[in-house]
Protein backbone atom coordinates (compact mmCIF):
# COMPACT_ATOMS: atom_id res chain seq x y z
CA UNK A 1 0.00 0.00 0.00
CA UNK A 2 1.40 3.38 -0.96
CA UNK A 3 1.93 6.27 1.44
CA UNK A 4 -0.75 8.23 -0.38
CA UNK A 5 -3.27 5.43 0.09
CA UNK A 6 -2.68 5.26 3.84
CA UNK A 7 -3.15 8.99 4.41
CA UNK A 8 -6.66 9.98 5.67
CA UNK A 9 -8.75 12.25 3.52
CA UNK A 10 -8.61 15.89 4.73
CA UNK A 11 -11.76 17.06 6.46
CA UNK A 12 -14.17 19.09 4.34
CA UNK A 13 -15.56 22.50 5.38
CA UNK A 14 -18.99 22.40 7.06
CA UNK A 15 -20.40 24.69 4.35
CA UNK A 16 -19.45 27.25 1.73
CA UNK A 17 -19.90 29.92 4.41
CA UNK A 18 -17.04 28.41 6.40
CA UNK A 19 -14.75 27.47 3.51
CA UNK A 20 -11.49 29.43 3.43
CA UNK A 21 -10.95 31.11 0.08
CA UNK A 22 -7.85 33.24 0.60
CA UNK A 23 -4.79 31.08 1.34
CA UNK A 24 -7.08 28.06 1.38
CA UNK A 25 -4.12 25.66 1.67
CA UNK A 26 -3.75 26.82 5.28
CA UNK A 27 -7.29 25.67 6.13
CA UNK A 28 -7.95 22.91 8.66
CA UNK A 29 -11.44 21.55 9.11
CA UNK A 30 -10.83 18.51 11.30
CA UNK A 31 -12.22 18.74 14.81
CA UNK A 32 -9.01 17.61 16.55
CA UNK A 33 -7.07 20.60 15.16
CA UNK A 34 -9.92 23.01 15.87
CA UNK A 35 -10.40 21.80 19.45
CA UNK A 36 -6.66 21.94 20.18
CA UNK A 37 -6.44 25.58 19.06
CA UNK A 38 -9.49 26.56 21.10
CA UNK A 39 -8.34 24.69 24.20
CA UNK A 40 -4.83 26.15 24.06
CA UNK A 41 -6.12 29.65 24.81
CA UNK A 42 -8.05 31.54 27.46
CA UNK A 43 -8.90 34.77 25.60
CA UNK A 44 -11.09 34.98 22.50
CA UNK A 45 -12.88 37.71 20.54
CA UNK A 46 -16.64 37.69 19.91
CA UNK A 47 -18.01 39.86 17.13
CA UNK A 48 -21.67 40.92 16.89
CA UNK A 49 -23.91 43.82 15.85
CA UNK A 50 -26.11 45.95 18.13
CA UNK A 51 -28.40 48.55 16.54
CA UNK A 52 -26.41 48.48 13.32
CA UNK A 53 -23.08 49.07 15.08
CA UNK A 54 -20.43 46.31 14.94
CA UNK A 55 -18.55 45.32 18.11
CA UNK A 56 -15.73 42.90 18.82
CA UNK A 57 -15.36 42.07 22.51
CA UNK A 58 -12.39 40.20 24.01
CA UNK A 59 -13.46 37.77 26.72
CA UNK A 60 -12.58 34.44 28.32
CA UNK A 61 -13.74 31.25 26.67
CA UNK A 62 -13.81 27.54 27.27
CA UNK A 63 -15.04 24.49 25.37
CA UNK A 64 -17.28 21.67 26.52
CA UNK A 65 -17.68 19.02 23.83
CA UNK A 66 -19.08 20.75 20.71
CA UNK A 67 -19.88 24.10 22.36
CA UNK A 68 -17.89 27.25 23.06
CA UNK A 69 -18.84 29.11 26.24
CA UNK A 70 -18.18 32.64 27.51
CA UNK A 71 -19.53 34.55 30.48
CA UNK A 72 -19.99 38.01 31.90
CA UNK A 73 -22.11 40.30 34.02
CA UNK A 74 -25.90 40.00 33.89
CA UNK A 75 -25.90 43.76 33.28
CA UNK A 76 -23.63 43.44 30.24
CA UNK A 77 -25.08 45.03 27.12
CA UNK A 78 -23.14 42.51 25.06
CA UNK A 79 -24.68 39.50 26.79
CA UNK A 80 -28.17 41.01 26.82
CA UNK A 81 -27.97 41.38 23.05
CA UNK A 82 -26.35 38.02 22.38
CA UNK A 83 -28.80 36.07 24.51
CA UNK A 84 -31.53 37.02 22.02
CA UNK A 85 -29.93 34.57 19.60
CA UNK A 86 -28.21 37.11 17.37
CA UNK A 87 -25.48 35.94 14.97
CA UNK A 88 -21.97 36.08 16.39
CA UNK A 89 -18.48 35.43 15.10
CA UNK A 90 -16.09 33.74 17.53
CA UNK A 91 -12.33 33.86 16.95
CA UNK A 92 -9.20 32.81 18.82
CA UNK A 93 -5.62 33.29 17.58
CA UNK A 94 -2.16 32.20 18.77
CA UNK A 95 0.95 34.00 17.50
CA UNK A 96 3.73 31.41 17.10
CA UNK A 97 6.49 33.29 15.29
CA UNK A 98 7.71 35.98 12.93
CA UNK A 99 8.81 34.95 9.45
CA UNK A 100 11.51 36.92 7.59
CA UNK A 101 11.75 36.59 3.83
CA UNK A 102 14.35 37.62 1.28
CA UNK A 103 11.65 39.74 -0.37
CA UNK A 104 9.77 42.46 1.52
CA UNK A 105 6.43 41.31 0.11
CA UNK A 106 6.82 37.83 1.63
CA UNK A 107 7.43 38.59 5.32
CA UNK A 108 4.83 36.76 7.37
CA UNK A 109 3.88 35.32 10.75
CA UNK A 110 3.31 31.83 12.09
CA UNK A 111 -0.08 31.45 13.72
CA UNK A 112 -2.96 29.16 14.62
CA UNK A 113 -6.50 30.51 14.50
CA UNK A 114 -10.13 29.40 14.66
CA UNK A 115 -13.24 31.17 13.43
CA UNK A 116 -16.80 30.03 14.15
CA UNK A 117 -20.18 31.42 13.12
CA UNK A 118 -23.60 30.88 14.66
CA UNK A 119 -26.29 32.18 16.98
CA UNK A 120 -25.44 32.60 20.67
CA UNK A 121 -27.77 31.06 23.23
CA UNK A 122 -28.23 31.80 26.93
CA UNK A 123 -27.46 28.94 29.32
CA UNK A 124 -30.19 28.18 31.81
CA UNK A 125 -29.34 28.15 35.53
CA UNK A 126 -28.25 24.52 35.98
CA UNK A 127 -26.19 24.53 32.80
CA UNK A 128 -24.69 27.91 33.75
CA UNK A 129 -23.54 26.69 37.15
CA UNK A 130 -22.05 23.51 35.77
CA UNK A 131 -20.31 25.37 32.93
CA UNK A 132 -18.74 27.93 35.28
CA UNK A 133 -17.41 25.18 37.51
CA UNK A 134 -15.83 23.48 34.50
CA UNK A 135 -14.35 26.82 33.39
CA UNK A 136 -12.85 27.45 36.83
CA UNK A 137 -11.25 24.01 37.02
CA UNK A 138 -10.02 24.39 33.43
CA UNK A 139 -7.94 27.35 34.58
CA UNK A 140 -6.41 25.22 37.35
CA UNK A 141 -7.72 21.78 38.37
CA UNK A 142 -8.98 21.93 41.95
CA UNK A 143 -9.55 25.69 41.95
CA UNK A 144 -13.33 25.42 42.24
CA UNK A 145 -13.30 23.29 45.41
CA UNK A 146 -10.56 25.44 46.96
CA UNK A 147 -12.25 28.81 46.52
CA UNK A 148 -15.28 30.13 48.44
CA UNK A 149 -18.47 29.05 46.64
CA UNK A 150 -20.46 31.81 44.92
CA UNK A 151 -23.33 33.39 46.81
CA UNK A 152 -26.80 33.40 45.29
CA UNK A 153 -26.35 37.10 44.54
CA UNK A 154 -23.11 36.35 42.69
CA UNK A 155 -24.85 33.63 40.69
CA UNK A 156 -27.59 36.10 39.73
CA UNK A 157 -24.96 38.64 38.67
CA UNK A 158 -23.46 36.32 36.04
CA UNK A 159 -24.60 34.96 32.70
CA UNK A 160 -23.13 32.28 30.46
CA UNK A 161 -23.65 32.08 26.72
CA UNK A 162 -22.63 29.34 24.34
CA UNK A 163 -22.21 28.69 20.64
CA UNK A 164 -22.51 25.33 18.88
CA UNK A 165 -19.40 24.55 16.85
CA UNK A 166 -21.19 23.72 13.60
CA UNK A 167 -19.84 26.41 11.27
CA UNK A 168 -16.16 26.42 12.26
CA UNK A 169 -12.75 26.31 10.59
CA UNK A 170 -9.11 26.66 11.54
CA UNK A 171 -6.23 28.35 9.76
CA UNK A 172 -2.65 27.33 10.50
CA UNK A 173 0.50 28.94 9.12
CA UNK A 174 3.66 27.20 10.31
CA UNK A 175 6.11 27.33 7.42
CA UNK A 176 8.33 29.63 5.40
CA UNK A 177 7.03 31.52 2.33
CA UNK A 178 7.63 30.34 -1.19
CA UNK A 179 10.02 32.74 -2.88
CA UNK A 180 11.15 33.56 -6.40
CA UNK A 181 14.09 31.58 -7.73
CA UNK A 182 16.28 34.68 -7.98
CA UNK A 183 15.52 35.52 -4.32
CA UNK A 184 16.67 32.07 -3.18
CA UNK A 185 19.98 32.76 -4.92
CA UNK A 186 20.45 36.11 -3.15
CA UNK A 187 22.72 36.80 -0.17
CA UNK A 188 19.80 37.96 1.97
CA UNK A 189 18.96 36.04 5.18
CA UNK A 190 15.58 34.35 5.59
CA UNK A 191 14.09 32.33 8.42
CA UNK A 192 11.85 32.70 11.44
CA UNK A 193 11.86 33.62 15.12
CA UNK A 194 9.60 31.30 17.18
CA UNK A 195 7.49 32.98 19.85
CA UNK A 196 5.76 31.54 22.91
CA UNK A 197 4.00 32.71 26.05
CA UNK A 198 6.32 32.32 29.03
CA UNK A 199 5.00 31.43 32.47
CA UNK A 200 6.73 33.15 35.40
CA UNK A 201 6.79 32.30 39.12
CA UNK A 202 3.61 32.83 41.20
CA UNK A 203 3.24 36.18 42.97
CA UNK A 204 1.39 36.10 46.31
CA UNK A 205 -1.25 38.68 47.24
CA UNK A 206 0.43 41.00 49.78
CA UNK A 207 -2.81 40.92 51.80
CA UNK A 208 -2.63 37.18 52.48
CA UNK A 209 -3.33 36.21 56.05
CA UNK A 210 -0.39 34.82 58.02
CA UNK A 211 0.71 31.22 57.47
CA UNK A 212 -1.32 30.74 54.29
CA UNK A 213 0.45 28.16 52.17
CA UNK A 214 0.44 27.98 48.39
CA UNK A 215 -2.03 25.31 47.17
CA UNK A 216 -0.93 22.52 44.88
CA UNK A 217 -2.97 23.79 41.93
CA UNK A 218 -0.80 26.91 41.94
CA UNK A 219 2.46 25.01 42.44
CA UNK A 220 1.57 22.61 39.64
CA UNK A 221 0.04 25.15 37.26
CA UNK A 222 1.39 24.94 33.71
CA UNK A 223 -0.02 27.24 31.08
CA UNK A 224 -1.13 25.28 28.05
CA UNK A 225 -1.74 22.06 30.00
CA UNK A 226 -5.49 22.63 30.45
CA UNK A 227 -7.90 20.05 29.09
Amino acid sequence: MSVTETQPEPAAPPSEKTRLRRYNWLAKYDRDTINAIIDAGIVCQVGYVIDGMPYVTPTNHWRIDDYIYWHGSSASRMLKAQQQGIPVCFTVTHLDGIVFSRAAFNHNIKFRSVMAFGDAELCEEDLKRNALQIFTDRLAPGLWDYARPPTEQEWKASKVLRLKLDEVSAKVSDGLPEEEAEDYASARWAGSIPLRLVQLSPVADPKLAENVTMPDFVKNFRYGSRT
